[in-house]
């Protein structure tokens, strides 16, 4: 039998710790090696046995979670999942801990904790799973069972090429998951002040797209801003899907514009980064320039595919650049990417395309 992944638990919380724990051994390719009620016992633990991935709380005793996952990343760098209850001021922490270089951050309610973990069981088993592949650097450097999978039919119908109306304006479209908060960052701090508009889907908790928005928007020369419904799609801005719900790229006359709407998981995820596609093979076709960054699973993949046979220019980001190779790795497997950049050539890429 294939190795399991040993997954250390770090909350002050019994009930967590028990509800985790559970979860995560009902997984057969997950073990729980130890659990912890703060991160002084972590430590121990990690002396008398590596984990593979670490899940860890933000307000502890004795010691944060951010202080711990800053050492850890700096002395000796394991993968690790931040569970934290994500309050306005929350969020802004959890940012910080994206970028010391947790892989995931799950987001858990102040109330009825134990029910939400209950409830997310394969996004909890898969975020430990997604860790467990992810390239972790110090920071001086730098998922059981599940319901099928659905595909994006289930909310828009395939492109049909002869509808395609070209229009003056270039739209880009981006997708990605584990790992890429930082990657989306570097693309975009590369967007110069009058690049062309650009919708993204971010595989994100609810409630923390806003926050990470706010975040892009004052490090960016482009503006950067949570998506709502009917929102104008504008050269110079940058759209992020709203953590469960799907994004859309919508086309009135020479106008693009966004639709946020509620529906099933897609490629098991909500927002899905096919639909992102679809919509915009459908209504932007050789207009679009797609563009698939790191990630676990294969989202985004056929969506990329249908770009490329709408006449869009499609990127996928390298193997090396990615903290998982997975969404761009499948995108590749199917001929969806004319290129295969490292993540630091991307947006000069999308910029001279766009010209």
């Amino acid at each position: 039998m294939k190795n399991r992944i040993r997954v250390l638990i770090v909350d002050d919380s019994a009930v967590v710790r028990q509800t985790l724990a559970e979860i995560l051994s009902s997984d057969p390719g997950i073990e729980v090696m130890a659990t912890a009620a703060d991160p002084f016992m972590a430590a121990e633990r990690i002396r008398e046995k590596v984990p593979d991935v670490i899940t860890l709380d933000v307000e502890m005793p004795r010691m944060d979670g951010i202080t711990f996952l800053k050492r850890i990343m700096t002395q000796h760098p394991i993968p690790v999942v931040m569970c934290s209850s994500l309050t306005d001021r929350g969020s802004e922490t959890a940012l910080r801990a994206l970028e010391l270089g947790a892989v995931e951050v799950i987001s858990k309610p102040c109330l009825g904790v134990k029910r939400f973990l209950e409830e997310s069981k394969v996004l909890i088993c898969d975020a430990v799973k997604a860790a467990s592949q992810a390239r972790v650097r110090p920071i001086a450097g730098r998922a059981g069972r599940v319901s099928p999978k659905l595909t994006a039919d289930v909310m828009l119908s395939r492109p049909d090429p002869r509808s395609m109306i070209r229009t003056t304006e270039k739209v880009v479209v981006v997708g990605a998951s584990t790992g890429g908060t930082e990657a989306l960052r570097v693309f975009l701090e590369g967007m110069p002040s009058d690049a062309p508009g650009i919708v993204i889907v971010q595989h994100m908790p609810e409630n923390f797209t806003r926050s990470f928005a706010v975040r892009l928007d004052s490090l960016c020369s482009i503006s950067v801003k949570e998506a709502e419904d009917n929102d104008t799609v504008l050269r110079g801005r940058a759209l992020i899907a709203p953590g469960n719900r799907h994004l859309l790229l919508k086309r009135s006359g020479a106008r693009y514009y966004v639709e946020v709407k509620d529906g099933p998981l897609v490629s098991r995820h909500r927002p899905s980064v096919d639909v992102l596609f679809r919509s915009a093979a459908r209504y932007a076709g050789r207009n679009a320039v797609g563009v698939i960054m790191t990630g676990m699973g294969d989202d985004g993949a056929k969506g990329l595919l249908e770009l490329k046979q709408a006449g869009a220019f499609t990127v996928a980001q390298d193997e090396q650049s990615c903290v998982v190779y997975g969404m761009p790795k499948e995108a590749v497997k199917l001929g969806a990417a004319q290129r295969v950049l490292p993540l630091e050539s991307m947006a000069a890429a999308v910029v001279t395309e766009c010209r």
